[in-house]
């Protein structure tokens, strides 16, 4: 096939989605920094006196500080070979809570 369509090395070659297998420290700031915002909304909703069975929920996670690297750097998944990923492998990770683990991992 010739023209503009052809396939070329670049095309065929490297990865389609270039994400790294390793969080960089600047990464894992970020993270570090968005639990602690978390943290801080819970505590102020707290504090301001409203009662939900979501901030009880929430209550019961543990703090940023509370939590093992391994809690916050990676996520509890059946299909690795070693039942954890690295949370920036996950996708909407900011959105959800990664904090619970299954029992044993």
């Amino acid at each position: 096939m010739f023209g503009v369509f052809r396939p070329s090395s670049v095309n065929f070659g490297g990865l389609l989605w270039k994400s790294p297998w390793r969080l960089s420290p600047t990464r894992k700031a970020n993270q570090r920094h968005r639990l602690k915002k978390v943290d801080s909304v819970i505590e102020a909703i707290q504090q301001s006196g409203v009662q939900l069975r979501a901030l009880t929920k929430a209550l019961a996670l543990p703090k940023e500080h509370e939590m093992p690297a391994r809690d916050k750097y990676t996520t509890f998944n059946r299909k690795s070979p070693k039942f954890r990923k690295s949370v920036h492998k996950v996708p909407k990770f900011t959105r959800i809570t990664l904090r619970e683990n299954p029992k044993g991992f």
